[in-house]
């Protein structure tokens, strides 16, 4: 009959029935299942042990087919919040089918059947039994690697298979060995496996008991430093076999002939091969030797990947994977073009700069693919070591390389894709500056040489396409900054978004699930409704997940209703049955203000709607600025104040109200850290109207630097600050002139809906404010 079961997966442990294991879990995705099995599954879980322990990510299909029903036989929850349970073993089961995605990550439930020995019937089987017992019991008395309780464990046991499952569970047996136990669904076999396994640690127990005797008559009191040396001379004479160090040493020396590596290369290797080889078995040096060869010898010296030439393909490949960033795509096409013409194999640094979720992380995976070049990543948020970069000498314990030389061993290339994410969150204090190590990596003088401190051989990196990637780039030292080729990847709009969900989000969510596009369909509008009500970004990283949690609870309630998928339609009136009741509002942006002005702002988030809010009151004309703000919008609206104080006559504005009243300027939302020239003529705005008492349009914003003499200069960020004006129902920017030339790089949908006046000097912005915005 079969059943479903949570699935709890162990490592280097195997679970045989009627045995127990205590587990200590902390990890939630555990807790989950063990809740699970206590509500659902009468607290049966489903134990199953990796074949391959050292494998992080395990696929589906590479899970084994057997596994034992185990129940929760106690519980308890510690202090730490952390969980101690003890599993006991019930039955071996087969399983169907596991049910979840392509890799294994949380929830995973399996379809199973118990199995049943039916060679516990066979007429031999009290014969097998009773010389099972005898064995195990000879077993304990000569060879003390078994405990003595066991004995009268096994008295009371008259089922052949239970007895052959405890047994082996005890035995000492290595991991592969037990689940070749787990795996034999016939006692009968079980017990001749038993027997093998006894007979042959009778040998070696003998074997070992004459090597100790021949030892013993070796050394005195004096030498007892030396046992475990004549230990391993003993057994070495008693296989035959004097070389087991030179065997070892002779297969290095054929690993370094068949690598691709300069002279100079092999011969450093070769000299420390010598080393090892001459040194003494007890010696400290040994292990860290050894494990410095094996990494000069599994680096990439001279491999190198045959890249794809045919620009037309890339190019192909680069708009079927990736929308739009056609800037960023052109100047990988330039790469490839000159490289090619040139033959000049030296790497470029290319750093793209832009709010989360944008595609940075995935344009470079991309792009080894699209060039059939292998990848790799590291990061670097938080990283305040320079040992990160550079490694650490061998003369410290447990020494290794740094992450550079790390990740081009995985690699397996000398001219992969390298990304080194997030490097404008990297820090420096005592243990050194690692931007200052990164100078060495990226330069392209110096990287066709860099040096480990832990490889001490030159590495040439030259060949290497860096991308790096950072969310400001203010935040980059400047050193470092001059050495990269910075492109930006600017925010998207609606329409980009839409685009984007529905040719790339959706179908490769759909796919994930194992779904098709006839399964589930999302609306035009409902996609824009996601968009407008339930995400605030300028990537769609949010937009992404929004959409995985209307598929994932889609298929939750198909499972419990036991339906089939048959062209379900996500629409604007079903909506908020997935993602409940709109998270963002729109703003009725038709109300007029006084003293309150909107500004356009930009952050390493993306665009930003600023409220300007200004008020006065009986003072001594002192200024007062709250909200979080930074020393150049501090300055801004210093600035602000003084070119209306010198221009009251054409504001209209009394001057004994400038002088004789205390001015407070505040931009809400005080955990945003707020900076930067671009609110200047939105704090003038602001000034003038609580003033004058004009009222200004709450559709209205601003974005421009402005001087003493009211001149406005162009600013940053317009693509950000108009999808943020978009997003908020705002339909006229105020822009500076020489801000016109930066629309080319915005969506002509997006530019209809709004009204832009660009402006010189700040008596044009106040003459439309003074006569009212039709």
């Amino acid at each position: 009959m079969k059943t479903n079961l949570p699935v709890i997966i162990l490592k280097n442990i195997v679970l045989l029935p009627t045995n127990e294991i205590k587990l200590e879990i902390k990890d939630e995705s555990s807790k989950n299942i063990i809740d699970a099995s206590e509500m659902f599954h009468d607290k049966k879980v489903l134990i199953i042990t990796n074949k391959n322990p050292l494998e992080e990510v395990q696929k589906v299909g590479d899970l084994p087919k057997l596994g034992v029903v185990a129940k929760i036989k106690q519980k308890l929850v510690l202090p730490d919040g952390s969980i101690r349970i003890t599993l006991k073993g019930l039955s071996r089961a087969r399983i169907f089918e596991y049910l979840n995605l392509k890799y294994v990550d949380e929830n995973l439930e399996a379809i199973l059947e118990l199995l049943v020995d039916e060679s516990d019937n066979d007429n031999n089987s009290k014969i097998l039994l009773n010389k099972l017992k005898k064995e195990v019991d000879k077993y304990i008395e000569e060879i003390p690697y078994m405990s003595n309780s066991i004995s009268n464990t096994i008295k009371g046991i008259d089922d052949l298979s239970t007895l052959t499952d405890v047994i082996a569970y005890n035995l000492s047996l290595n991991l592969e060995r037990k689940q070749e136990y787990l795996y034999e669904i016939s006692s009968t076999k079980r017990v001749e496996m038993l027997l093998e396994d006894i007979y042959n640690e009778f040998k070696r127990y003998s074997v070992e008991k004459e090597i100790d005797m021949k030892v013993s008559q070796n050394i005195d009191d004096s030498q007892r430093e030396y046992i475990l040396r004549e230990k391993m001379k003993a057994l070495q004479e008693e296989l035959g076999d004097n070389s087991l160090k030179n065997i070892e040493v002779e297969d290095l020396k054929n690993r370094v002939s068949k690598i691709k590596a300069n002279k100079n290369v092999k011969d450093t290797i070769l000299k420390e091969i010598n080393r090892y080889e001459n040194l003494s078995i007890m010696s400290p040096e040994l292990d860290t030797i050894r494990n410095y060869i094996d990494w000069l010898i599994s680096l990439p010296w001279n491999i190198e990947t045959k890249d794809e030439q045919d620009l037309n393909k890339i190019k192909q490949e680069l708009d079927r994977l990736i929308y739009g960033n056609d800037e960023l795509k052109e100047r990988v096409l330039e790469y490839i073009a000159v490289k090619k013409f040139s033959n000049n194999k030296n790497g470029s640094i290319i750093c793209l700069v832009g709010p989360p979720g944008v595609g940075k992380t995935s344009f470079a995976s991309k792009l080894a693919s699209a060039l059939n070049k292998n990848f790799v990543k590291i990061s670097l948020g938080g990283v305040h070591d320079e040992a990160e970069i550079r490694g650490h000498r061998r003369s410290y314990l447990g020494s290794n390389p740094g992450r550079i030389i790390s990740s081009m061993r995985k690699a397996k290339s000398n001219n992969p894709v390298f990304l080194i994410d997030e490097v404008d969150k990297i820090t420096s204090d005592t243990k050194g500056d690692p931007a200052s190590a990164l100078l060495e990596v990226l330069d392209k003088e110096q990287n066709k040489c860099f040096s480990d401190n832990f490889i001490e051989i030159e590495y040439d990196l030259s060949h290497v396409l860096f991308i790096l990637t950072a969310n400001s780039l203010d935040d980059i030292p400047l050193a470092l900054r001059d050495r990269l080729e910075i492109i930006e990847m600017t925010g998207y709009s609606e329409f980009e978004k839409v685009t984007i969900a529905n040719n790339y989000l959706i179908p490769n969510v759909l796919e994930e699930c194992n779904l098709t596009s006839n399964s589930i369909e999302f609306t035009i509008d409902s996609i824009k409704d996601i968009i407008k009500y339930y995400t605030k970004e300028t990537g769609v990283r949010e937009l992404q997940r929004k959409i995985e949690k209307i598929i994932r609870r889609i298929i939750v309630s198909l499972e419990q209703n036991k339906i089939n998928i048959d062209k379900l339609k996500v629409t604007s009136d079903n909506l908020d049955k997935y993602l409940g009741k709109i998270k963002y509002d729109l703003i009725n942006n038709n109300n007029e203000t006084i003293g309150v002005a909107n500004a356009l702002g930009c952050t390493q988030y993306g665009g930003e709607i600023l409220k300007i809010e200004t008020n006065y009151y009986k003072g001594a004309g002192k200024l007062e600025l709250t909200g979080s703000l930074g020393d150049v919008l501090i300055e801004s609206a210093k600035l602000a104040l003084s070119y209306i104080k010198s221009n009251y006559e054409l504001f209209d504005i009394n001057y004994d109200e400038l002088i004789n009243n205390d001015i407070h300027i505040h931009i809400p939302v005080n955990q945003l850290k707020k900076d930067g020239p671009s609110a200047g003529i939105s704090i003038v705005s602001s000034i003038i109207s609580a003033f004058t008492n004009m009222d200004i349009l709450n559709k209205i914003a601003f974005s421009g630097e402005i001087t003493l003499h009211g001149n406005i200069l162009p600013v940053g960020g317009i693509k950000e600050k108009v999808i943020a004006a978009t997003r908020n129902n705002i339909d006229t920017i105020f822009l500076p002139k020489g801000n016109k030339k930066d629309l080319d790089l915005i969506d002509e949908e997006v530019k209809e809906n709004i009204n832009f006046i660009f402006v010189d000097n700040y008596m044009e912005i106040y003459e439309v404010l003074k006569e009212g915005l039709k």
